[in-house]
């Protein structure tokens, strides 16, 4: 993979990383005042489970968003029930988690943690877990506050992270990439008819409100979206793909002006498509996409290798340069 692709992979990563770290503060700067009253609270009557329950309940909606609350005694043997909206959980009591990696955080030496989000043991859904160090009037660690977050309860109205228009490059199956040179391209219907299939595919995008098309070339179909009805997909077979009568059953829509792509390049993205699906008997193209609002062009190559580009870096590179680094 060429370094410039790399460096382009890793900034994605970052950005995103960035994002995740935002949210975090936001949800850290929530909470941790919260649970150092709930540690001053059950500081006072540490020991007593029946005590610490109710000390629990009582502060319970203090939290923000909490699921359950708990205690655990310094070796993170939880010494509580866990308090919940629906009253107590008895279940948990004595449960040891000190195995849980947020524990190991703690025992670490942290006042205070928020853990990175985990698939929970018994829902099977997105968590977060935040930790508060309980001490007693001398300073003297007794143990922690636990408390548990179902992420899809927690007030995550921020903006939706905007994914860059940067090239990405995704391996496939090493089984499929290990015996690429083995196999040999065969025409296909659609290979054969594949001047009427991009004029259709063409005019749905330019005349009737298309965005998103993908070409499977390998298996003779296409899967468009359409923006008056984004969320369903149409599946269209070969003989829809060589019907131009295909357009009378979408309404006309004028290419939108908001669209990443414009209008004059979609026959030149075509057109390549149809060239890297034949450039090569070995290392050929399986199945293209262009979505017009992002801009972006995917590849699926004979190799199992997939690449996501914008459509100006996809329209400057040269057929030569996929021949050789597809793979």
């Amino acid at each position: 993979m060429p370094d410039k692709i790399k460096d382009k992979i890793k900034d994605n990563q970052a950005t995103l990383q960035e994002s995740i770290s935002k949210q975090r503060e936001v949800l850290i700067t929530m909470l941790s005042d919260p649970l150092k009253r709930v540690a001053a609270s059950c500081s006072k009557v540490w020991g007593n489970r029946e005590k610490l329950n109710h000390a629990l309940s009582e502060v319970l909606r203090t939290v923000p968003y909490c699921k359950y609350l708990y205690t655990l005694d310094v070796n993170a043997i939880q010494n509580s029930d866990n308090a919940s909206d629906e009253g107590l959980v008895t279940r948990h009591f004595a449960r040891d988690r000190s195995e849980r990696p947020y524990m190991q955080e703690m025992i670490a030496g942290n006042e205070f943690i928020l853990s990175k989000a985990y698939i929970s043991l018994r829902a099977k859904r997105p968590s977060l877990t935040a930790m508060q160090l309980v001490r007693d009037k001398q300073k003297n660690p007794l143990g922690f506050i636990g408390a548990d977050f179902d992420l899809r309860d927690l007030p995550l109205t921020r903006d939706m992270y905007e994914e860059p228009r940067e090239w990405t490059q995704i391996k496939g199956d090493p089984s499929i990439r290990g015996n690429v040179f083995s196999q040999t391209r065969t025409d296909t219907d659609m290979d054969r008819n594949l001047d009427t299939v991009l004029g259709v595919i063409e005019e749905l995008i330019m005349g009737h409100g298309v965005f998103h098309a993908k070409l499977h070339f390998s298996s003779n179909r296409s899967v468009i979206w359409h923006y008056d009805d984004p969320y369903q997909y149409r599946l269209l077979s070969l003989d829809a793909l060589v019907d131009p009568n295909i357009c009378l059953a979408y309404p006309n829509r004028e290419y939108p002006k908001n669209a990443a792509i414009p209008e004059a390049e979609i026959r030149p993205i075509l057109n390549n498509l149809r060239q890297l699906r034949f450039m090569d008997d070995t290392l050929y193209l399986r199945a293209g996409a262009l979505n017009i609002f992002n801009g972006i062009i995917s590849l699926n190559f004979s190799c199992d290798g997939s690449h996501y580009i914008p459509y100006d870096e996809f329209l400057n590179k040269e057929h030569a340069f996929w021949s050789s680094g597809a793979g």
